[in-house]
């Protein structure tokens, strides 16, 4: 079937198409009258990513993936933020819907649930192309109303992102303060360990002040062992000395000014001596007086060097007997300092349980801040761009699409109509269905009865102009 021949179907028949056409846009526009309007109302968020979190102090990866923002619609859209609705609205109080709850469910279920899902249904939630916008819809036979269920769905979800941060920081924060009470008390036990020990070894683990005083203490006592030593050796050189013969030798002997005076007056009386001697004689009495003298001084120099050698040796065991004071010093030092590094070394373990039980409180303590601040927040990243305000006109029923819908849809039934009727009572309509249904050739077209300009009019030619088939060929032997 070709276009001239649809094109004559619809020519024969367009009472039928017409019929069904002003049927179908009729029906349309009386439905779309009859129906009750529907407004919707629709308010629009927008979720920031480029500015850092206040509390957590970190940056946003940038704008959302478009799998956030689809799981921000999803949000939207949960029973969750329904149900939150319903419960700010406090619609589950109000007696039409607890009345039309009791007649569809009879009174089976939970009327918030049931309530939260009858509000999803007028829900349209929708994110802009290519952009951080998200627009929320909702449609109702009354305007405020759309435009409070609007608003309740976008506070409702705000909320909801609020309480979905909130409460895993509430939980972690719970779960660092138990942790770190542990931790402290951890760090009180390892504290007292330090404190305990070093009131058993005596010594103080936190400073360096008390091992390096001891080791200077030790260092002086071993220079003062050093000199004592070359002062007890130069002394007992000079007591051997003074022991051996060598008194008169020894500098205390040399250096002694009554030792001097003494060998002066010797010197002296045997001077004179002599010369009594020269003059007088051995056996004179002031020569034997002379010699009573000189004895006398002798004896004198003899016991005056005997002190003074004496008291070298009194020197030198004075010097002895520091130098054992001082060695013994030096030991009982060395072994103190010893023993304090050992405590030392043995303390550090302790110390350095003290430290990693301090660090980690630390870092358990810095964690819980950190939560205890996250828990405590009011704000997401995601903020109202425009709030929802009651629509003045309808949303539907739209009459104008609705009619130029009708009308295609009636050309559509129309057609399928014309044809479905040509099909059951099929007309021959044109030339060509002529010569398809005989097989024969068309010679000519005679013109309609009553034509203007028929027979009356004008000469008509016995073969139409309009040849539409050809004549067959010959057969051979004819």
């Amino acid at each position: 079937m070709n276009f001239s021949q649809i094109l004559s179907i619809v020519r024969a028949r367009w009472p039928v198409m017409l019929a069904i056409l002003v049927l179908t846009v009729g029906t349309a526009v009386v439905i779309s009258l009859v129906m009750p309007k529907q407004y919707t109302a629709m308010a629009s968020l927008i979720v920031d990513q480029t500015r850092p979190d206040p509390v957590a102090a970190t940056l946003y990866p940038g704008n959302p993936s478009p799998a956030y923002m689809a799981t921000q619609v999803d949000v939207i859209k949960s029973d969750r933020v329904a149900q939150r609705v319903v419960r700010n609205l406090k619609l589950t109080e109000q007696p039409r819907v607890r009345q039309h709850w009791m007649e569809v469910t009879r009174g089976e279920g939970n009327i918030e649930a049931w309530t939260a899902q009858g509000l999803q249904l007028g829900l349209d939630v929708k994110p802009s192309r290519e952009s951080n916008v998200i627009n929320v819809a909702f449609k109702a036979g009354d305007s405020v109303f759309a435009a409070t269920l609007v608003n309740a769905f976008v506070q409702a979800y705000l909320d909801t992102t609020v309480d979905l941060r909130v409460d895993p920081a509430k939980q972690y924060s719970t779960f660092f303060e138990t942790r770190g009470k542990e931790l402290r008390a951890n760090v009180e036990r390892a504290q007292a360990k330090v404190l305990a020990y070093q009131r058993e070894k005596g010594v103080v683990l936190a400073t360096e002040g008390q091992l390096d005083v001891e080791t200077q203490r030790l260092n002086e006592l071993s220079t003062q062992l050093v000199a004592l030593q070359a002062i007890s050796s130069d002394s007992s050189s000079r007591q051997a000395l003074a022991q051996g013969g060598g008194a008169d030798k020894l500098q205390e002997v040399l250096n002694n000014p009554n030792l001097a005076l003494l060998r002066g007056d010797i010197t002296r009386a045997e001077a004179q001596l002599q010369e009594l001697t020269s003059r007088l004689g051995d056996n004179h009495p002031q020569v034997i007086q002379a010699k009573a003298n000189i004895a006398s001084l002798r004896n004198r120099l003899a016991s005056e060097t005997s002190r003074v050698t004496g008291s070298v040796s009194v020197t030198n065991t004075i010097n002895r007997q520091r130098e054992g004071e001082i060695r013994a010093s030096l030991e009982a030092q060395r072994a103190k300092v010893m023993r304090m590094k050992v405590a030392r070394d043995e303390g550090v373990v302790l110390l350095r349980e003290v430290e990693n039980a301090q660090r980690a409180y630390d870092a358990v303590l810095a964690r819980f801040t950190q939560t205890s601040l996250e828990s405590q927040t009011t704000q997401s990243n995601v903020f109202v761009l425009t709030s929802a305000i009651p629509p003045l006109l309808p949303s539907s029923p739209n009459i104008m699409v609705n009619t130029a819908l009708s009308i295609v849809v009636g050309l559509l039934l129309a057609v399928g109509a014309v044809m479905l009727l040509e099909f059951v009572d099929r007309r021959v309509r044109t030339v060509d269905e002529v010569s398809e249904l005989l097989g024969l050739p068309i010679l000519g077209v005679l013109p309609k009865p009553g034509r203007k300009g028929g027979f009356a009019g004008r000469r008509i030619p016995l073969v139409s102009p309009r040849l539409l088939g050809r004549l067959p060929a010959p057969r051979k032997g004819a």
